[in-house]
């Protein structure tokens, strides 16, 4: 079974080491220890509280939505040009850049410092892993 020390497990949630350790403290998430005697999170555990973080933040007003990736962040760029508008977002680590028609941008009213949500909807996807380096 997959294991995540403490700083891994809240740099995957998104949340600072003490607040790991808070829900440890509090029973939210469980803690084992490795080999070395370090704290370690399951990778079980922290995927259903990863789960529980992110119904918590699907769950925005009345509307229902066919598309589960939402990617609340700040626009960092508005590039109009002509018919066309790229806008970029930074949405904790990850950079979101969405292409939308000039017009959209601007009845949205983005704006860099402005908040946005990038909803995606994606037939395809790639996952990457990293190599196991013992086989």
């Amino acid at each position: 079974m997959t294991h995540f020390r403490i700083s891994e497990a809240a740099s995957l949630l998104g949340v600072s080491d003490d607040t790991m350790r808070r829900w440890v403290a509090d029973g939210i998430l469980p803690v084992e220890h490795d080999e070395a005697g370090r704290q370690v999170i399951p990778g079980v555990e922290l995927a259903e509280r990863a789960k529980e973080m992110g119904a918590e933040a699907a769950d925005v007003g009345s509307v229902r939505r066919s598309a589960r990736n939402r990617f609340t962040g700040l626009v960092t760029s508005v590039q109009i040009d002509g018919l066309m508008a790229q806008v970029e977002l930074q949405c904790g680590p990850h950079r979101v850049v969405s292409l939308m028609s000039s017009e959209a941008a601007r009845e949205m009213k983005l704006e860099v410092g402005s908040k946005s949500v990038a909803v995606v909807k994606a037939t395809m996807i790639i996952l990457e892993t990293e190599k196991d380096p013992r086989s």
